[in-house]
């Protein structure tokens, strides 16, 4: 039996049956394609004390060498989903991630802060062909029962490589410099898109949809009429937003007295994110068992939690805080992403693209937003700034139980 035939009877009974070589297979291709994409989008994060020392700019300065693939992600991943919805989702994820790997590999080699900074424009930009196919393409392929398991084990390969990643480029920028860690992860996402060109199974659930304007509003007018998927989108916006703001300055906090941690002790704080990948892992499979409002509302409360315990002077709470905000995190971005996908109806790419569109807007716009509360209120001023957003989360995720879990 051929590989495009197995996966046709794989797909037998309204998508991929969990178990079967071709879920293996999509699970595996996309895990790596998640990998990927979160590895080499925030491979600057862990370096940024060093680009301010070198460049000659300041904290809030420095984050838009993260801000830039972020919003250059956000603001194309609708208009690229319109394109995978009407010509089909692999192609484009696997041009999107080969370019990527490529301009992060130009990275290394930037010569001053702005052309650093259009460099990554351009790889976040490559990087937006992944997410939103990537997410439609699970919510086609995959049959329903699984479906909450597969988007989990997608979030999980996110948080795996978001922090191998910035790991990997902190430690390499220990050895010798950071233009030496981000080349480190360019061969990495080249060796990562040759195994995902291999591995993703053909679709076989795909039907094209038409780019007419006058289609297209009246899918968006259905979608944002609809009572959740709004708040939704909101949500993403916030908890990414947190993510990011917390993560970038705390490397600051850690880099200053009494901490004074250098680039790769502030990078193994990533090696937190494999308390996300189990998390996320987790709330998909409970999401499907005892519901997603519930799973929604205690994490955020978790995430809450988290940030109130960064205000200890003590490194090892900072650090529990930092571990406790991660789990609660990446399980609301789990749940919410597999809920999205449920209510998402035929226009699944475009809601995708939405979703995630809000998602890495709320990272670049809070995350380097972040950067005032900083300097002006220290650490407090930034625990004050991602409290209120969950806080947002949490009135979200109570009016959000009347929806049950359709």
């Amino acid at each position: 039996m051929t590989p495009t035939s197995s996966t046709a009877a794989a797909a037998d009974n309204g998508g991929l049956q969990a178990g079967t070589p071709a879920f293996r297979r999509a699970n595996l291709a996309l895990a790596t394609g998640g990998f990927t994409c979160f590895a080499l989008l925030y491979g600057t994060q862990p370096v940024l004390p060093q680009l301010t020392h070198e460049f000659g700019i300041s904290p809030a300065s420095a984050s838009f060498s993260v801000a830039a693939g972020t919003l250059s992600m956000a603001l194309l991943l609708i208009p690229l989903s319109l394109i995978a919805d009407r010509y089909g989702r692999e192609r484009l994820m696997r041009l999107g991630l080969l370019g990527a790997a490529l301009f992060a590999c130009a990275s290394a080699f930037m010569p001053d802060f702005h052309l650093l900074v259009l460099c990554r424009a351009l790889l976040g930009a490559c990087i937006a062909g992944v997410p939103a196919a990537a997410m439609a393409y699970l919510g086609e392929e995959i049959a329903p029962h699984a479906r909450g398991r597969a988007m989990g084990l997608y979030i999980a390969a996110n948080a795996l490589g978001g922090m191998s990643g910035r790991f990997l480029s902190a430690l390499v920028t220990g050895w010798w410099d950071w233009r030496h860690g981000l080349g480190a992860l360019g061969l990495l996402g080249l060796l990562a898109a040759f195994t995902f060109w291999r591995l993703l199974p053909p679709a076989q659930h795909f039907r094209p949809r038409s780019l007419k304007p006058r289609l297209l509003l009246a899918d968006v007018g259905r979608i944002y009429a609809d009572p959740g998927l709004p708040w939704l989108f909101v949500t993403a916006f916030l908890i990414m937003g947190s993510f990011v703001g917390i993560y970038n300055y705390l490397g600051f906090r850690l880099s200053l007295p009494p901490y004074g941690l250098g680039p790769a002790a502030i990078g193994a704080i990533f090696l937190l994110y494999a308390v996300g990948s189990a998390s996320s892992a987790l709330a998909g499979h409970l999401a499907d068992r005892i519901g997603r409002s519930r799973i929604v509302l205690l994490m955020s409360l978790t995430m809450a939690a988290g940030i109130g315990l960064t205000l200890a002077a003590a490194l090892p709470l900072i650090i529990l805080g930092l571990a406790v905000f991660t789990f609660g995190y990446f399980a609301v971005h789990a749940v919410a992403s597999g809920w999205v996908g449920r209510r998402a109806g035929p226009r699944r790419g475009l809601v995708s693209a939405l979703y995630l569109s809000s998602y890495y807007l709320g990272g670049s716009v809070i995350g380097s937003a972040t950067g005032w509360p900083w300097i002006h209120g220290g650490w407090p001023g930034v625990v004050a700034t991602l409290l209120a957003c969950v806080a947002v989360v949490l009135g979200i995720a109570l009016s959000l139980r009347r929806l049950g879990d359709g």
